[in-house]
């Protein structure tokens, strides 16, 4: 073979690797030329949002944990349930708490409307999170994108794959490690509750018969209790009643979370079990004193969830209907 053309080939071959590894792998900028306004169209939709609900920041970022935790990022937390099956969504785990699918859905629709059948619901789900932590005046990142949607969502699913509110430490540690998220980055991700609120449901039973020696978590700060005990009555039945996750500054991403553990003030089992660990009690300590060190974390520890077990290459599909799998 004459040289030149091998060295055609050789280079075709080279060029042909690196654009099959290119598309094997999320990209940042991934929609620079097929859907340039991409991101822009979901930031100003997460901007409508949060600034018709504060609220909605938190239910997003929640979205996006949730989305990645069931079958990897893949936007299944998005499909409405059918006659025959029972989605994510619709689960008692995710039923009360998350919020935000108007902002989806309107940003899929724009987005359809200028880039059919570009931008996946999954890549959708991931930028909202880190557009609601900027404007919860967190620390913004880049999101490396090129996600495709699953086609399965099942409420089953959430009972083993979600941490409940009750976990202890070494359950969460044992669940995000199975997730490929170390210990650091459990308690990284775990400051997401210092925005959003929670139904009393959720912490009662720390407040209420907590066991056969104590009516009340002993771990709970008397005082932060009794307002608890004030905010969410025994024997309640109004389903609606919440509380903010950190009373003080319960829609900024700060790091008043940290520094309510350590007043003992941490409103879930799962976040007070922090302090009962010397490795998390220390990095509690840690964040509560460097506030920028948390959010630089917490950047990081975003983009490293959103990679958990993505669809790509022609996995997946793109969906048009967020709620609905292509027919």
């Amino acid at each position: 073979m004459k040289p030149n053309k091998l060295k055609c080939i050789t280079t075709f071959f080279i060029l042909y690797l690196f654009n099959q590894n290119a598309h094997s792998e999320l990209q940042v900028g991934y929609y620079s030329y097929s859907c340039s306004m991409a991101e822009f169209i979901v930031k100003d939709e997460v901007r409508k949002g949060v600034t018709n609900n504060p609220g909605i920041a938190a239910g997003l970022v929640r979205m996006h944990f949730h989305d990645c935790f069931i079958r990897g990022c893949d936007a299944s937390v998005l499909l409405d349930s059918t006659p025959l099956n029972t989605a994510e969504k619709d689960s008692p785990a995710n039923k009360p708490s998350l919020r935000g699918y108007e902002v989806i859905d309107n940003a899929k629709a724009k987005l359809e409307a200028v880039c059919p059948g570009i931008v996946s619901c999954a890549d959708i789900v991931a930028f909202a999170a880190r557009d609601s932590v900027e404007f919860a005046r967190g620390l913004g990142y880049d999101v490396p994108a090129g996600r495709r949607d699953g086609r399965i969502s099942l409420a089953s699913d959430t009972r083993t794959e979600l941490p409940p509110p009750t976990f202890n430490v070494n359950q969460l540690t044992q669940l995000f490690a199975r997730k490929g998220l170390t210990q650091d980055e459990m308690v990284t991700l775990s400051g997401a509750h210092t925005i959003g609120r929670s139904h009393c449901s959720a912490f009662s039973s720390r407040l209420y018969n907590f066991s056969t020696t104590s009516s009340q978590d002993p771990s709970l700060d008397p005082s932060y209790a009794a307002l608890l005990k004030r905010q969410c009555p025994q024997g309640s039945t109004n389903q609606n009643l919440v509380v903010p996750m950190d009373p003080s500054s319960p829609g900024i991403a700060d790091v008043g979370y940290y520094v309510d553990i350590l007043a003992n003030r941490g409103l879930f089992t799962s976040d007070q079990t922090l302090l009962t660990n010397a490795e998390t009690a220390s990095q509690v300590k840690q964040n509560a004193r460097d506030p920028y060190l948390w959010a630089s974390q917490f950047a990081d520890a975003m983009v490293k969830m959103g990679q958990i077990i993505v669809l790509k290459g022609n996995a997946g599909e793109i969906r048009t209907n967020c709620r609905v799998v292509n027919s």
